[in-house]
């Protein structure tokens, strides 16, 4: 059994949610007929989710969505399956990564399954004439999703697409605690920096970055928020965070996290300001929130000091350190093993589900779309059942009480 094969039959022993619905499929095949064309993190977990579509009926063609989140073994087991075409490899240049797209849409999928929209993006602007053989998509991450609302509001959007991302969920179990532990752990094994103790700077507080924030408190750290959003500011507040502009936060800061979704969230005015010693880690999907350009200008030298670690050497001897070359660290880091396998395992379900939908509905009009409701309660009493955990029911009287206006004092 090769290194790839072995990983994943690591993560399907974790995986219960997501096998149940493989043998649904297995025996259903209520994708047989259709090419899914994917742009995801190949690691363990996405190969998981590709065979599950796989033993659904449908035929496959994978590339990855980030240079560096993609493990080559995993991606040449796929490659060798049957039904299954992969063609991402890890550190990729610009040119590569895009060419990889354009052999996925070779292909010609009648679906789409995306994380960052770089794949629908890339179908609308150079290949428009391929967007009527599409009868939908699914979006995994938020800023996929702002994206493609952003494509929607601009009336671009030509194919409906399911936003799993902002499905209750995916928002409160893979952004906050699947972004949460996987950035502190990659942090900590690319370092070998405890957490506790530190003083650490979360850029935002929407669902990805309060997680951070969260577990870096509960492990023991003393955590300030930076934010834009007046109420997720408050927010912040009431949480018992600090809250505090970057340009003062960062003076102070050991560790900064990003996970906003926006562009220079760390700039150059931040960077000349910032702590001598300080850690950069990005969390969110593009490498954009730190703002390189502006680190090499302002550097007298960068130098690789250890795999994953760039060093910033300033001018007056400060010096600040940036990780997995600016891109989400919880996978791009040498040891960034992505969202623990437990989270995955409720969001690639959603995922598998979710394209079952669009399967059934091909008369879906353009636009994001939200999951259906039945799709993600049926993903948490999957779950629930899995750990062995019953829960109440309503009962007749209970349920009429909650949908009459009549019942007063």
């Amino acid at each position: 059994m090769n290194k790839g094969r072995e990983k994943i039959e690591w993560v399907k022993r974790n995986m219960p949610v997501l096998s149940e619905i493989k043998e649904r499929f297995k025996e259903k095949k209520p994708l047989e007929g259709h090419k899914i064309g994917m742009a995801l993190h190949v690691e363990p977990k996405t190969a998981n989710l590709v065979e599950t579509l796989r033993d659904g009926g449908a035929e496959i063609a994978i590339t990855g969505c980030n240079p560096l989140s993609t493990q080559d073994d995993v991606s040449k087991y796929l490659d060798n399956e049957k039904g299954i075409r992969s063609y991402a490899k890890r550190g990729v240049n610009t040119e590569e990564y895009y060419e990889a797209i354009d052999n996925v849409l070779d292909f010609h999928p009648d679906i789409t399954i995306d994380d960052g929209a770089d794949l629908v993006f890339r179908l609308h602007s150079e290949r428009p004439n391929q967007i009527d053989e599409i009868i939908g998509g699914s979006e995994e991450t938020t800023t996929g999703v702002k994206r493609l609302e952003s494509m929607e509001s601009d009336n671009a959007l030509k194919y409906p697409i399911i936003a799993v991302n902002d499905t209750p969920m995916k928002r409160h179990f893979d952004n906050v605690h699947g972004t949460g532990e996987s950035t502190l752990s990659a942090i900590m094994a690319t370092t070998n920096l405890q957490i506790s103790g530190k003083n650490i700077v979360v850029a935002g507080y929407g669902y990805c970055s309060s997680g951070v924030a969260k577990k870096a408190k509960a492990l023991g750290a003393r955590v300030t928020v930076t934010e834009v959003k007046p109420r997720k500011a408050l927010e912040a507040v009431m949480d018992g965070y600090e809250v505090k502009k970057m340009e003062k936060a960062i003076q102070k800061a050991d560790i900064v996290v990003t996970a906003t979704g926006n562009k220079n969230v760390i700039g150059r005015e931040e960077l000349k300001k910032i702590n001598n010693g300080a850690v950069l880690a990005n969390s969110g999907h593009f490498n954009v929130e730190i703002d390189l350009e502006a680190a090499e200008d302002l550097a007298n030298n960068v130098k690789e000091i250890r795999e994953g670690i760039k060093k910033y050497e300033l001018s007056d001897d400060r010096n600040f350190y940036v990780l997995a070359e600016g891109r989400l660290v919880n996978l791009a880091a040498p040891l960034g093993f992505g969202h623990p396998i437990e989270v995955m395992d409720l969001s690639f379900s959603i995922q598998a589900l979710s394209v079952q939908h669009l399967a059934k509905n091909p008369e879906l009009q353009p636009g994001v779309k939200k999951v259906p409701q039945k799709i993600d309660e049926k993903v948490a009493e999957i779950k629930l059942k899995t750990m062995d955990i019953e829960i109440d029911e309503l009962t007749s009287e209970q349920k009429d009480y909650l949908t009459s206006w009549k019942s007063g004092t």
